[in-house]
């Protein structure tokens, strides 16, 4: 599916998808040395944050099925020794370290009827994971100077970035995601940090299709180091 690993998400309640292919593409990771990925999934950005970056990354996983899956996407990549899947809830998740950049594509449908899959609605809603849980947890897990990256739905961005601030969190970029032209955000991508000296942030677009219907430019070029093909 990628060029660098593959990706087996059959026992996953979310599969792989654009979200999660857009924060591991998208996310300033050069620097870091410990990275953490919540709500790893099918390890899918844990094994992406690999490939861009000489860290050691860390893929957090509250659903037992799916943190297993995880966990041999990893084995059987060329990042083995350089990821680490952990079975458990981000609330009683206490390392023994800290880390300088946190990755997570969130659950966020929590305006929407639960889906009757109790493993699908934890993945896909906040009632097991609140943005509020999300950001005092990633705020309690980083070092000075960490780098907090997401992916959520433009709609709820304000509201994020407030609850952010409350827990002493800076903004410092946002990309705005468009499908198409001429139609408006779908998903906003977000870099927080945790340092008091945070610069003014910086804002752009990103366009996923031209008006063809084809994979834009700037889209492929971000994801041109995981993706076999530009027709994926």
């Amino acid at each position: 599916m990628f060029k660098q690993f593959n990706i087996h998400h059959d026992r996953c309640a979310m599969k792989v998808g654009t979200d999660g292919v857009l924060l591991g593409a998208w996310a300033d990771i050069k620097r870091a040395t410990q990275i953490l990925d919540i709500g790893c999934g099918s390890g899918l950005i844990t094994l992406m944050a690999a490939q861009r970056s000489k860290a050691h990354v860390t893929g957090l996983e509250i659903d037992a099925i799916a943190a297993e899956q995880a966990q041999e996407n990893c084995q059987a990549s060329p990042f083995a020794k350089r990821t680490t899947i952990i079975h458990e809830d981000l609330k009683t998740f206490y390392p023994n370290k800290k880390f300088d950049c946190i990755l997570s594509n969130p659950p966020f449908f929590a305006e929407t009827l639960l889906p009757p899959d109790k493993r699908r609605a934890t993945a896909r809603h906040t009632q097991e994971l609140t943005y509020s849980t999300l950001i005092e947890n990633a705020r309690r897990l980083m070092l000075p100077n960490t780098m907090f990256h997401v992916i959520l739905p433009y709609t709820i961005l304000n509201h994020f970035i407030s609850l952010c601030s409350i827990n002493g969190l800076s903004l410092l970029r946002q990309t705005n995601v468009i499908t198409s032209p001429r139609k408006t955000p779908k998903r906003v991508l977000l870099t927080f940090t945790n340092n008091i000296s945070a610069t003014h942030p910086t804002q752009d677009t990103l366009l996923l299709s031209d008006k063809n219907g084809n994979r834009s430019y700037d889209y492929t070029q971000l994801t041109k180091d995981f993706y076999l093909d530009r027709n994926v």
